[in-house]
């Protein structure tokens, strides 16, 4: 295992992948869905602002700003325990492998955030998409930890 201070060294890397890659995400199916690509941002802020916060649609520094904050900080949060439990072995793994640890950070992502949180503390993008879209939106969480990954690798010169 990665000592914590390489683990959080990295997940700094890998977590802002996967807040950049899901945040494109939550942008995207927003669009596909309401016509509106910040509202699955704005969502996020229910967590201080209430659930009026999942009716905004247009930028604002209070949704938006905030939203994306605490998306960009809960990456940051899982990154390091993906970074911690996976991070060590990637050098000698293949794409493939690398990218089912990283679905299988998303999917505890997604299970605690879901079944083990208070709705008060959830995403709260699920209350602008579907289903379909928030396995996209889970999916690209988990390729920006590979992504992330990928380019530590690349970064520190290691052999793929």
């Amino acid at each position: 295992m990665k000592p914590w201070k390489d683990a959080l060294r990295d997940a700094l890397v890998s977590g802002t992948a996967a807040s950049i890659a899901s945040t494109a995400a939550l942008a995207v199916c927003g669009e596909a869905e309401t016509g509106r690509p910040l509202a699955p941002t704005n969502a996020i802020s229910h967590w201080f602002w209430g659930d009026r916060a999942a009716r905004q649609n247009r930028f604002s520094w209070r949704h938006t700003v905030l939203g994306y904050l605490t998306h960009h900080g809960a990456s940051i949060f899982w990154a390091l325990g993906y970074e911690k439990l996976f991070g060590a072995r990637r050098r000698h793994q293949s794409p493939a492998g690398a990218l089912a640890d990283a679905a299988a950070v998303a999917a505890v992502a997604c299970f605690v955030d879901y079944r083990l949180t208070p709705h008060r503390l959830q995403p709260g993008f699920e209350q602008r998409l579907s289903r379909r879209s928030l396995f996209a939106v889970y999916a690209s969480f988990g390729a920006g930890f590979a992504l992330g990954g990928a380019l530590l690798t690349l970064w520190r010169g290691d052999p793929p």
